[in-house]
This record gives structure tokens, C-alpha cells and sequence, in this order.
């Protein structure tokens, strides 16, 4: 028996929108949201965003990068001979810090120099930074002392907002019943959550079928969160 002819799917960027506008506030980052908000009258000139993946960090980190003209790094690339330039605007998003994943001595310089030059410094990740194995005593300390705020698991209202908005960014238009499919049966988690979007977004394109709780159903029958 011959299969059903699969339509070779693009790869077309689909971003998600990064405004405030587009930010679904919820019991989970009402705080984060709120400490954003709040700059430049921040307790600290640095700050940490702390949570779990595709919680909304970046998304935050993008809000207050718009607001602070801050420019954005990941961890990884940060280097002591480029924080100078990478700080030339007086603002800097850090992302995706942990532990071993970064530079110590580029962020201990980092963060004195932020104080130095009264400059602001956000930082994301998914563990709280003072619960970081470093090796510097320094960095340590600096990393204590670090104002943090956590964002903590999404509810279920907001997880079904965060849902439509993925589908939305895509342009699609689902109803209820694919939602709440999604959230029994994938995880409730957004990365999960984020996954699956792409994953019903790319099998309807190449089988020509709508989005429906129906291909979901063939898609993440046997699925194992």
C-alpha cells in the first residue's frame, strides 16, 4: 500500500514575538516581570533571572535589552578582552550562565566592572547562581550577593495562553480541544509545550492536514512526558 505523499516542509524561522506586549503575565513571573519593570531603580546594578527552560527568561531578557539598550551575549562567548565593548552601551544581557558553562574570570571582572563604570547587568539562568559550583573565591562571594529572582512553575491558565500564543506566532488558529490535549499529553512545561507547537506546525505542512487534535493524537499517542 502506497503512502500518502509527504509535502517537503521549509525551514522557515518562525519567531516568537520578544515585546512587552506580547509577555502573558502569570503567578510564575509576575516577580520577574515586576523587577524589569522596576529598572533602573534596581537594588543592585546587577541582577539574575533565575528558571527553568523556555520559562520565559529570554523573553524578559529581551524586554528589558529594548528598554536598557543593552546588548545580549551568551555565557559561553564571554571573554574578559571583549567586555569592554560588549559593556560600550552601559547595559548587557548574559545569557544562559552555569555552572562550568562560562568564563569565571570574565564574569567576576564582568561584574566589577559593571559597579565601576555604574553600567547594569542582567543575567539568565536556569539555577540560582549562588548555588553555582565555582572555583573563584571571589566569584563566589560576588554570586551570593547577587539579587535573584526565580520564576517558578507555570499554572494551568497560564499555560494554555502561552500555548495559542505559539500557535498564533505561527499564524495558526486552534481550538480548545487541541490545547487542552496538548497539556494532558505532552508535559506542562513551555519547553514541552514549545516542542510540540513545532512538531504539529512541521507534520501538518508535510501531510497536508489541518491542525487539529486529531493529528496530535497520531503525533503523541504513545508520547511519555
Amino acid at each position: 500500500m502506497a503512502l500518502p505523499p509527504r509535502q517537503l516542509a521549509l525551514s522557515l524561522d518562525h519567531a516568537e514575538r520578544l515585546t512587552r506586549e506580547d509577555f502573558l503575565p502569570g503567578a510564575s513571573n509576575e516577580a520577574a516581570l515586576a523587577m524589569i519593570e522596576r529598572w533602573p531603580e534596581w537594588p543592585s546594578p546587577a541582577l539574575a533571572i533565575a528558571g527553568p527552560e523556555g520559562s520565559g527568561k529570554s523573553h524578559l531578557a529581551a524586554i528589558w535589552a529594548d528598554r536598557a539598550g543593552a546588548r545580549i551575549v551568551s555565557a559561553e562567548m564571554m571573554h574578559t578582552d571583549t567586555l569592554p565593548e560588549a559593556l560600550a552601551t552601559g547595559a548587557l544581557v548574559v545569557e544562559h550562565c552555569a555552572a562550568g558553562g562560562f568564563d569565571e574570570r570574565a564574569l567576576f571582572h564582568l561584574l566589577n566592572l559593571v559597579r565601576e563604570q555604574s553600567a547594569a547587568l542582567l543575567i539568565t539562568a536556569r539555577g540560582v547562581p549562588s548555588s553555582w559550583a565555582v572555583t573563584l573565591p571571589d566569584l563566589a562571594s560576588r554570586l551570593r550577593a547577587l539579587p535573584t529572582v526565580s520564576m517558578a512553575a507555570p499554572d494551568d491558565a497560564l499555560l494554555r495562553a502561552v500555548t495559542v500564543k505559539l500557535f498564533a506566532d505561527r499564524q495558526l488558529a486552534v481550538d480548545e480541544a487541541l490545547v487542552s490535549y496538548l497539556l494532558t499529553r505532552v508535559g506542562r512545561s513551555f519547553a514541552a509545550i514549545r516542542t510540540a507547537v513545532q512538531t504539529l506546525d512541521r507534520e501538518a505542512l508535510q501531510r497536508k492536514r489541518p491542525v487539529n487534535r486529531a493529528l496530535a493524537a497520531e503525533l503523541f499517542r504513545n508520547f511519555q512526558p
